[in-house]
């Protein structure tokens, strides 16, 4: 394959919008499909055939002007239906319908589509869903939040256990139904930020290796190695459900490529040894009895980014976090499936388009990923996050990690200088190997 240089965004002018992703210069395209847009209530009703039209256009479209679609089937949404009849993500029975729906999906679009991603982010779908109910259903238990239904100890893992086997069933599907005609591929997608030590001790360095275990590797050791990490199991064996022999072999191997969400770097901290510095107040979930924080001794790790009070520059962490993926997955194919900048707040639309911070951000964070690559991480492309400034689920509009700015009374588009310096940056010969040159 070859290597993509792209983007990542979802769009309602698809149209308009795609011709901006053609003049920006990239190969490549990842949007998400919309599991409840394709079937309102899961195998229990029929297929919502304007859906399926809607995203026939966008995938005839991007093919039209070049642009390979990486598509995505499960982005965070499930039908209100499945909710409703056995609890979502925490029934078993979920595994039945995302195969119908994969399936469906496969059916329709997979004679042009030949990048598959099952699942977004199941890492991080559990922790807001399950662990903090920050995003819906909104299950939790105190210490970390203050829910109407949940067990935060618990449903996480049963909600990740879920997604992984649906995984594991959908490729099943895919390699023995569709591969062997679209020749296509598929994997899946996992949020990985970077862990370092909060203190320069043995302790503190295992505490980072617990941290990316229980949060990385939870959900990519499954899929690539067929069980899970023997630190969650160790720190977490009678909540963690089993895997029987069948399932570990269905596992195994279930990816032809990862993808990797990467946005920030935090402090890992110990708490077997250090437990009085385990106290928080925002309630984060603490999984190998480690701690995570962004700011040491009064001083954060890095500029701060974004509305979120854990997003901090710190473009090591994308070497760093390349590192780690190389050396436990050394045979992968990675794609950096999101890598973007919001700054923590613009007071006006001059500033939000002469986004200087954005650009720096765009050179440091590619420029670090070109030296993991030269180690010997396989990583074939980058999207950046995003095209537009767009819905960023729970926190709004707020949040704006376009490369354009949209005007929400106008619906116009506006591009920024990060948009013009991508263009630049991308119609270099060698864009990565530049980039390397120059930083």
């Amino acid at each position: 394959m070859e290597k993509v240089l792209a983007i990542g965004m979802f769009s309602l002018m698809f149209l308009e919008d795609i011709n901006r992703v053609k003049n920006l210069g990239v190969n490549a395209y990842r949007f998400s499909i919309s599991w409840a847009r394709i079937l309102p209530k899961g195998r229990f009703g029929e297929v919502n055939q304007k859906g399926v039209e809607f995203y026939n256009n966008i995938i005839n479209d991007l093919l039209f002007k070049g642009i390979e679609p990486f598509v995505t089937i499960q982005h965070f949404d499930h039908p209100q239906e499945l909710e409703e009849r056995y609890g979502g993500w925490l029934s078993p029975l979920m595994q039945e319908d995302f195969v119908h729906y994969a399936k469906i999906c496969f059916e329709e679009f997979g004679d042009r589509v030949k990048h598959w991603i099952t699942i977004n982010e199941p890492n991080m779908l559990a922790d807001t869903s399950y662990v903090l109910g920050a995003s819906p259903p909104g299950r939790c238990s105190p210490p970390f939040g203050k829910c109407s239904h949940g067990n935060s100890d618990v449903e996480s893992l049963i909600a990740v256990h879920n997604m992984l086997l649906s995984h594991a069933k959908a490729v099943q599907l895919y390699r023995q139904q569709f591969k062997p005609k679209h020749q296509g591929y598929i994997g899946m997608v996992a949020y990985a930020s970077c862990y370092v030590p909060y203190r320069d001790d043995n302790f503190s360095r295992e505490a980072v290796e617990r941290a990316f275990a229980t949060n990385v590797a939870w959900v990519l050791d499954p899929v690539i190695y067929g069980k899970y990490p023997p630190e969650i199991r160790k720190y977490h064996g009678k909540e963690l459900p089993e895997f029987t022999e069948e399932e570990m072999r269905l596992l195994k191997g279930s990816v032809d490529f990862i993808g990797i969400n990467h946005y920030t770097t935090l402090y890992a901290v110990d708490c077997l040894h250090y437990s009085s510095e385990c106290t928080s107040k925002d309630n984060r979930p603490i999984r190998g009895f480690v701690k995570t924080t962004g700011v040491r001794d009064g001083i954060t790790i890095g500029e701060p980014a974004g509305k979120k009070s854990r997003f901090f520059i710190v473009p090591q962490g994308m070497e760093l976090t390349m590192d780690y993926i190389r050396i436990r997955y050394p045979n992968i194919t990675i794609y950096i499936t999101e890598n973007g900048y919001s700054p923590p707040s613009v007071s006006n639309v001059h500033d939000m388009l002469q986004d200087f911070k954005r650009v720096e951000f765009l050179q440091t964070y590619i420029a670090a990923l070109a030296r993991a690559m030269r180690k010997g991480a396989k990583v074939k492309g980058y999207f950046a996050w995003s095209l537009l400034d767009n819905l960023e689920w729970a926190d709004g509009y707020s949040p704006t990690y376009g490369l354009y700015y949209v005007d929400r009374t106008t619906q116009e588009r506006i591009p920024k200088l990060s948009a013009t310096w991508y263009t630049e940056f991308l119609a270099k010969p060698d864009p990565i190997e530049y980039l390397s040159r120059v930083q």
